[in-house]
């Protein structure tokens, strides 16, 4: 749904959009109209708030973009869309150019208007390729954090409850090849302590928004120091948690708060840990420790497919960069020149 907010171009994504989960139609309303509406709430509940978030956060900028040049944005002719791509593209990956003509293809659908934004118009479709060619189409990745990294940052971290968090909060993260958001939902229904170790019920992910949920293995560590399981029990027992989120915020009395950490915090805690252990944080986010699991475990040996289990990744191209990457000087043929 789109709402005037303004005249000309000054629209936005209004919050209804975020409906999540359909809601029964009160009984006032004739069978077909129920129909109706309950078809609305499921076209809602199919994306994820995040997606829908990011639609309205790009729609928004199009239209300040188009406002300053005093250009239509709804309806918006394919030449404004190709400008809007050249005027991002120093400063944008092509993924983001590519989800931002998503949204401005979404705006227009939900409004009736035909689509300036595909690449069928020729104008877009050329700049697209242009801008692909001149400044390419690889993303850069964050640094992982390999486990001889990861023990330097373990040795550096604060005492007190913050430090135990921290530790337990990587060791976890790196050994389940978890992502910020799959942390920050955990609470402790989601864990299952076993002999072996612990085993983490993910609820949702980023590739299972029908919340079908999957099983990971956390195992015992071969040292005290740097074992998952350790490290989470010693954090339950001195932050007192039975119930509730297992990542907590910790603020600077050392009191422990019942509300669970933000995904965003992940990474700024990850941020905190490097850059104690003398790294630069700038190439590392709360992506390096599921990175690192990845590229850590092919360089050991570990196949694209036991990769994969652990990671939950759906596509095999993905993995098998990190594997690729890990092995690149395994079987060189320039080691075999006798140089």
């Amino acid at each position: 749904m789109i709402e005037e907010t303004g005249q000309g171009s000054g629209i936005e994504m209004v919050e209804s959009r975020e409906l999540v989960s359909p809601k029964p139609v009160p009984d006032t309303t004739s069978g077909e109209e129920r129909l109706h509406a309950q078809a609305r709430a499921f076209l809602q509940a199919s994306k994820a708030p995040s997606t829908l978030r990011a639609y309205r956060s790009d729609w928004q900028h199009f239209v300040a973009w188009c406002d300053g040049r005093r250009a239509s944005a709804l309806p918006a002719a394919p030449e404004t869309v190709a400008l809007y791509m050249v005027a991002l593209a120093e400063t944008h990956r092509p993924a983001t150019l590519t989800r931002r003509l998503t949204s401005i293809a979404k705006a227009h659908a939900t409004a009736g208007h035909a689509n300036p934004a595909t690449t069928q118009h020729a104008v877009v479709a050329e700049t697209l390729q242009g801008i692909r060619r001149t400044l390419g189409t690889a993303q850069p990745g964050k640094t992982p954090l390999l486990t001889a990294d990861l023990i330097q940052v373990l040795a550096h971290l604060p005492s007190g409850l913050a430090g135990l968090r921290d530790r337990a909060l990587l060791l976890v993260g790196y050994t389940g090849a978890l992502r910020r958001s799959e942390l920050a939902a955990l609470t402790v229904d989601d864990l299952l302590w076993v002999p072996e170790g612990a085993v983490l019920t993910l609820r949702r992910s980023k590739t299972d928004q029908a919340g079908q949920g999957r099983k990971i293995a956390i195992p015992r560590g071969a040292h005290a120091a740097t074992c998952p399981i350790t490290a989470l029990s010693r954090w339950f027992e001195a932050a007192a948690i039975v119930s509730g989120p297992l990542f907590r915020e910790v603020d600077r009395h050392g009191k422990v708060s019942e509300l669970g950490l933000h995904r965003d915090s992940i990474g700024a805690i990850l941020k905190r840990s490097v850059k104690r252990a003398g790294f630069d944080p700038a190439g590392f986010a709360g992506h390096s420790l599921r990175a690192g699991f990845a590229t850590q475990a092919a360089r050991n040996g570990a196949s694209a497919f036991d990769i994969m289990r652990q990671t939950g990744h759906r596509s095999i191209t993905t993995v098998s960069r990190y594997v690729r990457d890990a092995q690149i000087f395994r079987d060189a043929p320039a080691s075999k020149l006798g140089l």
